[in-house]
């Protein structure tokens, strides 16, 4: 059995995993207070304690910039501090286990390849769409990974108007455009898309974003497919208006796009199995 970590701005998750699936789940607030690396991991070893017993590995999915280990916040406001840090060395002296950490998004693309809607494609792009835009390539069957960390950042590709992507096209983005409009945010406009023109405009012009980038990226790198989650990239009709904009393109920009088909699950078993193979090297 190998333990699972997820880390993100404002969720803890912990499990159990064997196989390709969560045993044992358990969760927690990230701390609000103090998002310094000393204090979320005080955070993180509570929330496994209760997991450790017959564990043979560790494997850890974290927000932000991974690099042998350690972890660089590349939104300071998501975990403050976080430059450089030595996770993998911290988590290992703590719980005595082999330890192996990569970005979430990689964990969840790698959960995907490995057990969810990637499985038997060589070359697919994963994409989260929520408060942000993460995602993680796998190519030539192989999880994509940099030296220095910084790799598959589609988040921070550039728009048209020279913006990062997850600026003008997220579910963040969209939060703060409906509430300028008074209403409750993001979720609103999904609920209002069918009768609201304005609404499925901004949702149109989300997806017409994300289908450009990918329409770019398949042309690059010879992807067959997207597989998309997030709680925007899953909600109703999203995935739809991203196949429409790419039917608008040249057909030597058409790519297969496909629902994430582990949910919240992905970068747990994805960490989990990251670790696992690391075993094994």
């Amino acid at each position: 059995m190998t333990l699972a970590l997820d880390i993100g701005g404002t969720k803890l998750a912990a499990a159990r995993v064997e196989g390709g699936r969560v045993l044992e789940r358990l969760e927690a607030p990230t701390p609000t207070h103090d998002r310094g690396p000393e204090a979320v991991t005080r955070a993180v070893l509570d929330l496994l304690r209760p997991l450790l017993p017959g564990a043979k590995a560790l494997g850890v999915a974290a927000t932000g910039g991974v690099a042998e280990g350690k972890v660089t916040a590349l939104n300071a406001d998501t975990l403050r501090g976080w430059h450089g840090y030595d996770l993998r060395g911290a988590l290992r002296a703590a719980t005595g286990l082999p330890t192996a950490v990569i970005n979430d998004a990689d964990a969840a693309a790698w959960g995907e390849a490995t057990h969810g809607a990637g499985r038997g494609v060589e070359n697919f792009i994963f994409v989260t769409i929520s408060t942000g835009v993460g995602s993680g390539l796998v190519l030539g069957g192989h999880l994509y990974l940099s030296r220095h960390g910084l790799h598959a950042e589609m988040g921070y590709m550039r728009a048209p108007n020279g913006t990062p992507l997850e600026l003008v096209a997220s579910g963040g983005a969209l939060d703060r455009w409906a509430r300028e409009r008074g209403w409750e945010g993001a979720r609103e406009v999904v609920r209002r898309a069918a009768a609201d023109p304005a609404a499925e405009a901004k949702l149109a012009e989300s997806a017409a974003l994300i289908a450009d980038k990918l329409a770019d990226l398949k042309v690059m790198l010879g992807l067959e497919r997207a597989v998309i989650g997030g709680g925007l990239g899953l909600s109703a009709g999203y995935i739809e208006r991203v196949r429409a904009a790419l039917g608008r393109l040249d057909p030597l920009y058409g790519l297969e796009v496909v629902p994430a088909a582990l949910g919240a699950d992905a970068g747990l078993i994805g960490a989990a199995g990251w670790a696992e193979r690391s075993l094994n090297d």
